[in-house]
């Protein structure tokens, strides 16, 4: 599973039609779509999947409008329930094949049951086999002791080298559950025959208000193979304080595949964002690495400038561009949860 920094073919995306994601606040998320498309077609192909041909109608008037329509975009007439392509979609993975010189890519396709909570799942679970097919890259179906794996591309992190990070608050949990009975080594060898993983960095907990209970796209992030970005609270008062110091200890123990330390990157949560009396999983460790783009959600909060100027030093070669997301993440994901790499092969 290559870094999500190397080389991208293209970037998928699902245009946003559940209005039930963001009851009362659905306008502007198409717009926000439209601003994250126009920013990746700058860098690379988007494949954009569309629910139908009024849908792709809709969405090319809202792309025009915003600047955003460019060849760099293809679009896919797929049936979905939701838009969380990390996902529902397959994971893009590098196979070495003995009997040529180069690589060739594969899409491992986890099964989805959105994230064992929902019950409108049954069209997404079939979004990572077309995106496979469509990536001309042949389908693997994870298994492990006789049954199909469950897992969320937003659950692991990988520095292309080896090493994965995940949280045992979603994998090893029993509140919505993936895979009774797996424990943590039935993981670690999935990790290795799927991913290539050698090395899984286990950290504890996610943050308060997270609908998926712990994906680790939230919190911490490899940003380079020996460099991982993670997010703390400094008020001791907050309730994401004593977890996330507890994941910071753990990676500053971490070590890689030759027993070297990481290089920690401390990343601020912002302010807690609140509607309906209900706080959401506002974090800068959602953001997008892309071909020369890094997309940042942002939520009108002081520290939005320090966390880009930090991933702006950390990503010299590409552009910061901040998303304004305090609607999107009323969905409960922002621009890591909605899109899934199509790694160059």
């Amino acid at each position: 599973m290559p870094g999500e920094w190397e080389k991208h073919e293209s970037t998928w995306l699902a245009w946003p039609h559940f209005r039930g994601d963001w009851p009362g606040k659905f306008e502007p998320i198409p717009w926000v779509y439209a601003e994250i498309i126009r920013n990746l077609g700058r860098h690379e192909r988007v494949d954009l999947i569309v629910k139908n041909a009024a849908a792709e109608k809709s969405a090319r008037q809202t792309l025009k409008l915003a600047n955003a329509l460019s060849r760099n975009l293809r679009f896919h007439r797929w049936p979905t329930n939701r838009v969380w392509t990390r996902d529902s979609g397959c994971t893009f993975v590098l196979a070495n094949d003995t009997t040529k010189p180069n690589s060739h890519r594969c899409g491992i396709k986890w099964r989805f049951n959105a994230w064992a909570k929902y019950p409108n799942y049954k069209l997404d679970e079939q979004i990572g086999s077309r995106m496979a097919n469509a990536a001309k890259s042949p389908e693997v179906r994870a298994m492990h002791k006789g049954a199909r794996v469950v897992l969320e591309g937003g659950s692991i992190d990988s520095n292309g080298a080896g090493v994965l990070l995940t949280t045992e608050e979603c994998l090893l949990s029993k509140k919505q559950q993936r895979n009774p009975g797996f424990k943590r080594e039935d993981y670690e060898q999935i990790f290795g025959e799927y991913l290539g993983i050698e090395k899984v960095l286990w950290m504890g907990r996610g943050i308060e208000g997270d609908d998926t209970h712990g994906h680790v796209d939230d919190i911490t992030r490899f940003v380079a193979t020996d460099t991982i970005v993670t997010v703390v609270e400094t008020d001791p008062n907050d309730v994401n304080y004593v977890p996330l110091q507890d994941n910071l200890q753990r990676l500053k123990a971490a070590t890689d595949l030759r027993g070297k330390p990481f290089s920690i990157v401390e990343l601020p949560m912002p302010s807690p964002v609140l509607f309906e009396g209900r706080r959401l999983p506002a974090s800068y460790g959602n953001f997008y690495i892309a071909n020369g783009v890094v997309l940042v959600p942002v939520f009108n909060d002081p520290k939005d400038r320090i966390a880009m100027n930090i991933l702006a030093d950390l990503f010299p070669d590409r552009e910061i561009v901040p998303i304004y997301s305090g609607d999107l993440i009323w969905g409960f994901g922002a621009m890591h949860c909605m899109t899934q790499q199509q790694p160059a092969v």
